[in-house]
């Protein structure tokens, strides 16, 4: 049902509508950086580009940043750029002839040093050999490769292949149970930082969150060189799951990181703890991410597997509001093909699901509120939008904003109708990318005609017909941050 509507204004309309309300990240890669399928990748469904700074250099980064804003104004297409920093996860090195095919049974030595060779893998670790011990199992690559400490000696962790498989450089390596020394934020961190805001970017993922403070250092740190930032906080620590209320009052989302989620956590918890996270985050309309494996046949395959539909579509069902692509379109075969595939399966799940699940995740969450804490004005406006929309058949949900906050609490019950949210600031347009069903239109900042201006732009594009409803939101003094308190019913004549 919910693209029903979609399809009917796109027949109608100059403006056009993506296919689907859940947004799509993908990661930017060697496969996926060139103009031209960069343009394929926003055409198929991409809203927000994903730059993993544990690869590659500053130079590409940058390049890569130029290109995704070209080929984004060229298509007239929103997509938000988010560096991913690397934080303190160990990796192994630079590996020869990769991939390198790990046999079982065969020996093996993690070196601290950076030699590599046939049975010799460099670890970007210096405290490994304090770190693990005889009998211990180290997991690499997601935990699809495992190894057993033999024997430690000074510089060396020589091992036995338990599970074996192909090693790219750079891949990542866990220790569970192991302290690992080091902050969540890293120097190189923040002197990526500090790269981005110069190069414009003001979203950040934070790798290995383990608590509120982790955040605050980095907001902080952009505060002091006179910018406002939005922080992305990676959950796929053990600790970030118990301090995730603090986490998530102190980030502007959160993303569920199941790869090394699952080899913190025993394998089996990560479904049931993905879909607290994600309910958590609905509750509190805070934007959320689900990443790692979603269509990872893709990266070889031009078809995914049937598990692998069924993983996006539950993660949906949950109430995700992005869903995130990795290797697939980084350094996968089909990066192209792989986003058009997830926004088809994205937009099957929410015509046949998303309009029975809203009602209950309205009730649930009234209930919240009721039953630990006050509800306030802007919650009682947000349910409110959602009722009226639904009962009647609301073509548009119209959201003028400055922080983006009336629209994040509106999407958070997954309505059948788009939320087209209206406002002058570039960091809440950007970050607006990231919400399910929110398509954001910066205007300019003229307070005194923002009602026309919306008028204006909706009967121009075709977005609207006589016998329309819209259902507009806003606080009394349009134009003021904060304080919606008002709903009004529009017919278009």
């Amino acid at each position: 049902m919910p693209n029903t509507i979609s399809e009917k204004i796109n027949r109608r309309s100059k403006f056009k509508l993506p296919s689907h309300k859940t947004k799509i990240m993908c990661t930017i890669g060697p496969a996926s950086r060139s103009p031209s399928v960069l343009k394929e990748m926003i055409r198929g469904g991409m809203n927000v580009a994903r730059l993993n700074f544990s690869h590659g250099s500053l130079e590409e980064h940058r390049e890569d940043i130029q290109n995704i804003r070209s080929a984004s104004k060229q298509m007239d297409r929103l997509v938000a750029i988010m560096i991913d920093l690397p934080g303190p996860k160990i990796r192994v090195g630079r590996l020869p002839g990769e991939p390198i095919m790990l046999k079982k049974g065969e020996e093996v030595t993690l070196t601290t040093k950076p030699v590599a060779g046939k049975s010799f893998i460099p670890v970007e670790y210096k405290k490994l050999p304090q770190s693990v011990s005889k009998g211990k199992i180290v997991y690499l690559n997601d935990g699809f490769i495992q190894l057993k400490v033999q024997e430690v000696k000074f510089d060396r962790v020589r091992c036995k292949v338990i599970i074996g498989g192909p090693l790219l450089s750079h891949k990542g390596l866990n220790l569970p149970g192991a302290k690992i020394s080091g902050n969540a934020v890293t120097e190189q961190d923040y002197r990526y930082v500090d790269f981005g805001l110069k190069q414009g970017i003001n979203t950040f993922g934070v790798s290995f969150v383990e608590k509120a403070e982790d955040i605050l250092k980095l907001k902080a740190f952009a505060k002091k060189r006179g910018k406002s930032i939005r922080v992305v906080a990676k959950i796929e620590r053990a600790e970030a799951v118990k301090n995730i209320d603090g986490i998530m009052d102190s980030a502007d989302a959160i993303m569920v990181a199941r790869g090394d989620l699952g080899v913190q956590i025993p394998l089996e918890d990560v479904p049931a703890v993905q879909k607290k996270l994600i309910r958590k985050a609905n509750l509190l309309g805070c934007p959320v991410i689900t990443a790692t494996q979603m269509l990872e046949s893709m990266t070889q395959n031009v078809r995914p597997t049937r598990a692998e539909v069924a993983d996006v579509a539950n993660a949906i069902l949950d109430g995700t509001d992005a869903v995130m692509l990795s290797e697939e379109t980084a350094i996968g075969r089909y990066p192209a093909e792989t986003v058009k595939i997830m926004a088809r399966i994205a937009a099957a799940t929410e015509r046949q699901f998303c309009a029975t699940r809203g009602s209950s995740r309205l009730e649930e969450l009234f209930r919240r509120h009721i039953g630990q804490k006050e509800i306030t004005v802007e919650d009682v406006v947000s349910l409110s939008v959602i009722g009226a929309a639904r009962a009647l058949n609301a073509r548009w949900i119209i959201t003028p904003t400055h922080t983006g906050s009336t629209p994040r609490r509106i999407s958070r019950f997954k309505p059948d109708s788009w939320i087209l949210s209206f406002g002058s600031d570039k960091g809440t347009y950007r970050f607006l990318a990231f919400s399910y069903g929110v398509h954001p239109f910066l205007i300019k900042n003229n307070v005194k005609r923002w009602h026309a201006v919306i008028w204006k732009f909706l009967k121009n594009s075709g977005l609207t017909q006589r016998g329309d409803r819209m259902i507009l939101t806003e606080g009394i003094s349009p134009g003021r941050p904060g304080g919606t308190d008002s709903l009004r019913i529009i017919n278009v004549t």
